[in-house]
């Protein structure tokens, strides 16, 4: 059964958290950021359209930052119930950033909640607008400070372990690893990126119902166009990621592309099959593109997994996640790409419905290929939960009463999922833009 050994039912539950987390946590670190441009856009273009797009925003995103602190705190419990051995060696050396993730968190609350109830307060929108560079702020550094705490995971350093005590501990060493710069950069690429197509995706979905509104137009054309920019910058980011994993963790590398034997000019593999001797079959092999995402060169040789000791090698099913970020990525940057292009050159099947409709299905892809990125992260790290040093299995805690956590966990997520999607479907039914903008205008006049 499922929740009979405490290691896999500590791992379902954390699985289960993090994905469900994930999902917040992207809202949190990238709508901030599109509040910024819309707002900054409607100043300078002194046009209302994109002053209100911040607002509504801005609405919808205190609903979700709600929900994020619940599942945020679930996180900070979990790891201390769930996995005790890993929180008293790695809580040692690593508290700083997590300590300094909810110092940033609550920087940027406290300024959201300026931001938010002060809408009415500054007749210059300027001044209201320099509200917003701490809450920006804050969900960077808060992603920032996290995400450390994963690349220390990843490439643990800054401490020695002598007769199974930690010594030398060097707090600042072990924030700054390898992993960090390419971590940090694609997790807030891919946010931005997220949130800007999920923000895309609701207002095609408002002009596919019969609101053709240019408010939503301009919505539309704004996200794409940022949307555009970030999954340029996660995939270039990508290939960063690429030749780190080649350099400190090639055995992740080599299982997300089922590379089986060091080799130079080594293909990249895409999709495809494993059958019982590990035989790749139907996969899409594209000649020298893994020696060039490892290293640059296509001649180059790229170590891998017979080099490795079995108990070592990652979980093969990474190549799937591997192929299912990648596909999701390319066919954004294809769409937006397109959408903007069509848009300048006045190609009217940007405005099909069909093509609204490929917008629409884009905002879920893209919080589907945020989780397969994290799941490709944590599960291509296994067997270790800190690399090299400790693994999950001796991580983890013995009690049998995990299963029953993960049961109520459960419960836990499709109420606060179903309850997010009613309290921002009533908010912004019964507020819809016209009769914003009515009301504002009114005010305007009065």
């Amino acid at each position: 059964m499922l929740f009979e050994d405490p290691v896999v039912a500590s791992r379902f539950l954390t699985l289960l958290t993090l994905s469900f987390h994930i999902i917040y946590a992207t809202i949190g670190v990238g709508v901030p950021l599109m509040i910024m441009i819309a707002q900054w856009v409607g100043i300078k273009k002194k046009d209302e359209h994109y002053i209100l797009l911040a607002r509504r925003w801005a609405k919808g995103f205190v609903v979700t930052v709600a929900v994020g602190v619940v599942t945020g705190t679930a996180i900070g419990l979990q790891l201390s119930l769930l996995w005790p051995n890993f929180m008293e060696l790695a809580g040692q050396i690593i508290a700083l950033p997590l300590f300094m993730e909810v110092f940033a968190f609550f920087f940027e609350a406290i300024f959201l909640g300026i931001y938010v109830y002060t809408w009415d307060r500054f007749e210059d929108q300027r001044k209201h607008f320099l509200l917003l560079i701490p809450v920006a702020l804050g969900a960077g550094m808060s992603a920032f400070f996290i995400t450390v705490v994963n690349s220390f995971m990843n490439a643990p350093q800054g401490f020695d372990i002598v007769n199974g005590q930690l010594i030398n501990a060097n707090p600042i060493a072990a924030m700054f690893t390898p992993a960090m710069p390419t971590k940090v950069s694609h997790v807030l690429a891919t946010a931005y990126m997220t949130v800007a197509f999920m923000l895309a995706a609701i207002a095609a979905y408002k002009l596919l119902k019969g609101s053709n509104h240019v408010y939503h137009k301009k919505a539309l054309y704004l996200t794409m166009k940022v949307g555009l920019i970030f999954s340029i910058a996660a995939a270039i980011i990508g290939d960063f990621s690429g030749k780190y994993l080649a350099e400190y963790q090639p055995e992740k590398l080599a299982a997300a592309e089922w590379h089986f034997e060091t080799e130079e000019g080594a293909p990249l593999l895409m999709y495809g099959m494993l059958d019982e001797n590990n035989e790749v079959k139907g996969a899409i092999k594209i000649p020298f593109a893994l020696s060039i995402l490892a290293h640059g060169n296509p001649t180059s040789e790229v170590i891998g997994l017979n080099e490795f000791p079995e108990e070592e090698t990652p979980p093969l099913v990474v190549h799937y996640f591997f192929d299912l970020m990648v596909t999701i990525g390319v066919f954004m940057i294809g769409i937006s790409l397109i959408y903007w292009l069509g848009i300048k050159r006045g190609w009217a099947f940007v405005k099909a419905k069909w093509y609204r409709w490929l917008i629409v299905l884009g905002g879920p892809l893209s919080f589907l290929a945020i989780e397969s990125g994290w799941w490709m992260a944590e599960v291509g790290r296994q067997p270790w939960i800190l690399r090299g040093i400790m693994t999950v299995e001796e991580a983890a805690t013995s009690s049998d009463y995990v299963g029953l956590m993960s049961i109520l966990f459960i419960l836990l997520y499709i109420i606060l999922g179903i309850g997010t999607v009613v309290v921002l479907r009533k908010m912004f039914k019964d507020n819809p833009v016209e009769k914003e903008l009515e009301t504002s205008q009114g005010g305007d006049n009065a």
